[in-house]
């Protein structure tokens, strides 16, 4: 697959052609990733729930995030590789700067921090020293025990209006893209074309520029099933491979998510 860079991305939004995103934990799955032509790779903090056995994403650390990024950039064969920041690993200025530092080491072409407009400074700080920042917003799996769980964000009309200009302002502040989870598939399609940034969805509707899942959710072997997950191995002619190309070519072509995969 030929590199794909933050331009490679912003080029497909402003083309109209949709980009495949998937977490990633190992150097296999990368390799398998990049033949079935997945865009972006997400070492996520994910791997607390579907590799650790944890039941939220804090208890990730900042070693957990960087091995799994080294074992990814070791199989990785042109993806944008994405690594998330870990809960209360950037509560300051030093600590953000710093440890974005040892994710890009260690391969990260992007990190990712959880929040709305309390990150912008730390979005621009990143962006002012090189390093390109996705943003994430809408469920933010790191902020759930003051959320009260997995709720879907963006119900009512003030939180879906505060999110609009949080996400204007993040942007403002030199975020490369915005991934938006469990939120309204109108309020996403509203952000999607209110921002010159690519936004990435999960849980998010069809509307968006890219779409993300966890690896063991396209697989059909996580524990929890949100109503946004789709089970691509159940239906593949070619186990794990044919469970990926399906996953990529359904939102290539805007068939997954369908209406059943989103929230009113």
């Amino acid at each position: 697959m030929k590199k794909v860079t933050v331009n490679t991305l912003h080029s497909m939004k402003k083309d109209g052609e949709k980009f495949a995103c998937l977490t990633c934990y190992d150097a296999l799955f990368a390799a398998l990733f990049a033949e079935a032509g997945v865009e972006v790779i997400l070492v996520g903090d994910s791997l607390g729930m579907v590799i650790q056995g944890h039941d939220s994403t804090l208890p990730v650390t900042m070693d957990d995030v960087i091995y799994h990024m080294q074992c990814v950039q070791r199989g990785s064969e042109g993806s944008l590789l994405i690594a998330d920041l870990p809960f209360m690993s950037y509560a300051s200025e030093t600590q953000t700067l710093e440890n974005a530092a040892r994710l890009m080491r260690a391969g990260a072409h992007m990190v990712k921090l959880e929040g709305g407009a309390w990150i912008a400074e730390s979005t621009s700080l990143l962006a002012e020293r090189g390093i390109p920042v996705c943003s994430h917003m809408g469920l933010t799996p790191q902020s759930v025990n003051r959320i009260g769980g997995f709720l879907v964000q963006g119900r009512n009309p003030e939180q879906a209006e505060s999110m609009i200009e949080e996400a204007k302002l993040l942007e403002a502040s030199g975020a490369s893209c915005l991934l938006l989870e469990t939120v309204p598939e109108t309020l996403a399609k509203t952000i999607s074309d209110t921002l010159s940034i690519p936004v990435i969805g999960i849980g998010a509707g069809c509307d968006v520029d890219g779409q993300i899942m966890v690896l063991h959710d396209v697989l059909g072997i996580s524990p929890i099933t949100p109503k946004f997950v789709k089970n691509f191995l159940a239906e593949s002619s070619n186990g794990i491979p044919g469970a990926i190309a399906a996953y990529v070519e359904a939102v290539k072509n805007g068939t997954f998510p369908g209406p059943e995969h989103s929230y009113d």
